[in-house]
């Protein structure tokens, strides 16, 4: 299988993706998306760094770098145009646009029926305030972001226009990892405060899921078209498991660490299988 990985840079998921792909008998590239280059015409076709991306057998579009509106949307429609000329990108740039985008995401779990907070999108300030008092303790959190970043709990009236719903836990909830429509791993991560995310102090260990939520796991990320997904549960004190979030770009060193799970390797070896 050659197999390019497109990167924002080098880094420790895409050394595991490069080592696991050797073992494998594979040949894994890492390469830039800031030096794709695509033609239309007589010549049609897309590149980066020098490299022919129609030629691979499977492009795997890992975080994507930030930039302007017009470089970010160009990336994606990049991504669009590889698929639609038969290479297959996994996930497909389809799916990476519903995860990236939180409200998006919601909806589909909704239409789903995946439990998922309750959840109010606006631009007014006067429709936030609104959103606020019916709600009364609140997490302000971006459309687009991850790892916990931009993220504020509120409870007094301050402004905010994307919010949703906080629901009342103990301070843990457990991020599923999903290839090929199977949990391969899950961990609980807990915190003193409320965002649990490794990346913002919270600690993990390894899990084992109930089938009933690893069952919501799955039908979360199908619910996005996700071949591989990171998936964010949370039980409440009301016994109901919810989805909060469904990643389409995971990271996994912090699952791989308290699992001792090959991550790397189960995506290689889903990947493999799916190229003819």
């Amino acid at each position: 299988m050659r197999l390019a990985v497109l990167a924002a840079r080098k880094g420790w998921h895409t050394q595991q993706l490069e080592r696991a792909a050797a073992r494998g008998g594979h040949r894994a590239v890492v390469l830039p998306y800031e030096g794709l280059l695509a033609r239309i015409g007589g010549a049609a076709g897309l590149s980066t760094a020098g490299t022919d991306l129609d030629a691979m057998d499977l492009v795997l579009p890992r975080i994507i770098p930030s930039g302007s509106l017009e470089q970010i949307i160009f990336r994606v429609d990049a991504l669009h145009r590889l698929e639609d000329r038969g290479t297959r990108v996994v996930n497909s740039p389809r799916a990476i646009e519903k995860t990236v985008d939180k409200f998006w995401t919601s909806a589909l779990l909704e239409q789903c029926g995946i439990p998922t907070p309750e959840t109010v999108v606006c631009e007014a300030p006067d429709e936030a305030l609104t959103a606020f008092r019916a709600l009364g303790d609140v997490i302000v959190k971006p459309l687009f972001g991850s790892m916990g970043l931009g993220m504020v709990r509120i409870g007094d009236e301050e402004m905010a226009y994307r919010v949703f719903r906080t629901i009342d836990h103990d301070g843990s909830d457990i991020r599923a990892f999903v290839i090929g429509g199977r949990v391969v791993g899950a961990i609980k991560r807990r915190s003193p405060g409320w965002r649990t995310n490794l990346a913002r102090g919270g600690s993990a260990t390894r899990v084992t899921l109930s089938p009933e939520d690893g069952a919501l796991a799955i039908r979360a990320a199908a619910a996005v078209g996700a071949e591989y997904a990171g998936v964010d549960l949370l039980t409440g004190r009301d016994g109901v498991t919810y989805v909060l979030e469904v990643n389409g770009i995971p990271g996994w060193k912090g699952l791989q660490e308290a699992t001792g799970l090959d991550i790397a390797g189960e995506l290689i070896d889903y990947l493999a299988s799916r190229v003819p």
